[in-house]
């Protein structure tokens, strides 16, 4: 049967329960590789929670310490044959190799003084392991199983999209593993083949594939010195590998947008480039994919100079402000057919997300030569003040809801996870990548920006909280957070939250609701995202310490054994915790890159030059040229930002066409207006 990425969204990833395997998430597994086992599989689609089942068969506690206690005894059994409570040269020997694979026992104590170059070292010692692993054990698979060692296509039948492999290629630069890159630069140049007969989800592979390639392009060509290889150097035969790569799947992509209304089918036939309606939702395609693909057209189109590119992608964003909704904030579903919305359900999380991540960073993208999306930002940032902010009860911690009726109906105090990159990118909007400090200097600060910052602040808190309340330290997929009745609005007043105690029975987790269907983590990226930028921001090296401590989790509770990498969790909200047999191309392509990055210093990618996709891959930052600019212009809006309808005195009444009918010689000549209505001359 050939699996679709979209069978994958709507089927795949509910059914799906792959081979039972429970352990602790820890170091009672055994340890490998880098000095701690691992656990890793498939690819999720970014922005969509759903749950997710994991091994119904769990270790008996006794079992348990039978098993560890059998390895105690085995490890005193090799360290007395090979003289390790001695002097003896085999001892020295075995301590040696031991230290060179590398030590995970900082896990287990604080560090006197804290070095961030080690700690950012440790983060790359983790993201070789799950690269090693994968390699090892399903190298050129779309799909990989940490736990059972397996690797899979996404369509049976298809060559493999590089789905892995590409999307890590720019943290392989970034992390300088220059002999990594160069085996995945191997493969694409032997291995990827787009001509394939299979669908695709647009959206997906615009951001995983198309901007892997572009952004391994782009930090090659820009930094040769980040894991350099004299493949692509400048001359070389392989130096536009990715660009080429990057062309050719775009112009497959391109059959997507051929709409009736220019909005893109959430599928494509990469073969024949034919776009494909949603299975789902009534055939409607989500927001948040028909409207974050922009960023990769948009640059793609300023290297090439294919203006086609550009056209396509920014007439979606037309489309959709054409349908004025109010205060900035969509439906989560639109059709392809009519470019008009289905339903109103409105929130921030699955489908809606990474429109208003987009609005900001198109404006960035073209150093702010397009003012019309910051429009658009600011106008769906101020609904997002009125109509999705309020607060927890009874300890009111920052809540960006939704609203399932829209926006006459009840909030919904209901998080995803994915709703965590929003604090991140409000910041980023404030300063345009600038620290808070340099935007005062250079007089870009005002009293909007100030109350844009505190509530980045305060939403990264909310975040934050999301990861201490859970018993592994590691967020659930989807947080609900109890409210007051009626809740109480931003517009109400706001509410200072109470401080985050690490006590376990601290009374501030009584805001917080964590169903037994939402407890699983996916090592999504989101949370740590907003750390890296409210860092850069701000300079409140709180954030640093509280990545470190969700890095510091990940490690402890989601290693797989035998060095295979690392591993979502089914139930995250227990120890042991249920470990669910699959890794995402996020977790390498972001997630592991953002902890990088978060520990790094600010001067590796400044802000202030470069944009980041919704997947992590970076863009730089360019002026609008080659005939490339805005090419649309928004209809005029009312207060709550609904189209004004001219008044009919104000439409000017189309002059009649007349139409010459020629008739019989003996029958004067006629003519008919729009109406049918004749006049004989």
């Amino acid at each position: 049967m050939s699996l679709t990425q979209r069978s994958h969204e709507d089927s795949y990833w509910k059914t799906q329960n792959g081979n039972a395997h429970t352990g602790s998430g820890g170091f009672g597994n055994k340890l490998e590789g880098y000095g701690f086992g691992d656990k890793r599989e498939l690819p999720m689609y970014k922005d969509k929670p759903y749950n997710y089942a994991g091994s119904r068969r769990k270790t008996p506690l006794q079992q348990r310490w039978r098993v560890v206690g059998g390895v105690i005894l085995g490890i005193l059994a090799l360290a007395y044959w090979f003289g390790i409570f001695s002097s003896s040269p085999a001892a020295s020997k075995l301590e040696s190799k031991n230290k060179s694979k590398g030590s995970w026992s900082w896990l287990g104590g604080q560090q006197p003084v804290v070095d961030w170059t080690e700690r950012r070292d440790k983060v790359k010692d983790a993201f070789m392991l799950s690269w090693d692993g994968y390699e090892k054990y399903a190298w050129g698979y779309d799909e990989y199983s940490p736990l059972t060692k397996y690797g899979r296509q996404m369509d049976e039948e298809s060559k493999g999209m590089g789905w892995i492999i590409v999307d890590a290629l720019d943290t392989l630069m970034i992390m300088n593993l220059t002999s990594r890159l160069s085996h995945a630069r191997e493969w694409i140049t032997t291995s990827l083949d787009y001509d394939q007969d299979h669908e695709v989800n647009t959206f997906e592979t615009t951001i995983r594939m198309l901007g892997g390639l572009l952004s391994a392009h782009y930090l090659s060509t820009e930094f040769p010195d980040m894991a350099p290889l004299t493949d692509d150097d400048q001359g070389a035969p392989g130096e536009d590998l990715y660009l080429e790569k990057a062309a050719d799947l775009a112009d497959r992509l391109l059959g997507a947008f051929d709409s009736d209304s220019g909005v893109p089918y959430a599928s494509v036939n990469l073969k024949t480039s034919k776009g494909v309606t949603s299975h789902a939702d009534s055939g409607a395609s989500s927001t948040a994919e028909a409207t974050s693909l922009q960023l990769e057209f948009k640059y793609l189109a300023s290297l090439t100079g294919e203006k086609n590119y550009w056209d396509k992608a920014e007439k979606v964003m037309q489309v959709v402000d054409d349908n004025g909704m109010e205060d900035g904030l969509l439906p989560i579903f639109i059709y392809a057919t009519t470019g008009t919305f289905r339903g109103e359900n409105i929130r921030l999380g699955s489908r809606g997300d990474s429109y208003y991540e987009y609005l900001i960073k198109q404006y960035l993208q073209t150093s702010g030569e397009e003012p019309i999306y910051q429009e658009l930002w600011n106008q769906s940032l101020a609904g997002v003040h009125k109509h999705l902010i309020t607060y927890s009860s009874p300890h009111h911690f920052t809540v960006l809801g939704e609203r399932p009726e829209g926006l006459g109906g009840k909030i919904s105090g209901k998080m995803d996870h994915l709703v965590c990159f929003m604090p991140g990118t409000i910041a980023l909007a404030a300063t345009g990548g600038l620290t808070v400090e340099e935007a005062k200097k250079a007089g870009k600060w005002s009293e909007k920006e100030e109350d844009e910052m505190e509530l980045a602040i305060e939403l990264t808190k909310t975040c934050w909280a999301m990861y201490k309340v859970m018993a592994t330290g590691l967020a659930a997929e989807i947080t609900h957070f109890r409210l007051d009745d009626p809740p109480h609005m931003e517009a109400d007043g706001i509410l200072a939250s109470a401080p985050i105690s690490k006590d376990r029975d601290s009374r501030w987790k009584d805001d917080f609701i964590i169903k037994a269907n939402d407890q699983h983590n996916l090592q999504r990226p989101e949370t740590v995202e907003s750390l890296f930028y409210m860092w850069r921001i701000t300079g409140n090296e709180m954030y640093r310490e509280w990545g470190w401590e969700m890095f510091s989790d990940f490690i402890r509770y989601t290693a797989a054994d035998d060095g295979a990498g690392f591993t979502s969790l089914a139930k995250a909200n227990e120890i042991p915790p249920m470990l669910k047999d699959n890794v995402e191309s996020f977790w390498l392509a972001e997630t592991l890159k953002y902890f990088y990055l978060l520990f790094s210093p600010n001067d590796l990618l400044p802000l202030d030059s470069i944009v980041i996709n919704t997947e992590a891959h970076i863009f730089p930052r360019f002026k609008l040229a080659r005939g490339l600019k805005t090419g649309w212009e928004r209809k005029p809006r009312d207060a709550q930002g609904r189209i004004i309808q001219p008044a009919r005195s104000d439409i000017k009444e189309k002059p009649k066409k007349l139409r010459t009918i020629v008739v019989e010689e003996t029958t004067p000549t006629a003519t008919t207006d729009d109406h049918g209505h004749t006049d004989s001359g």
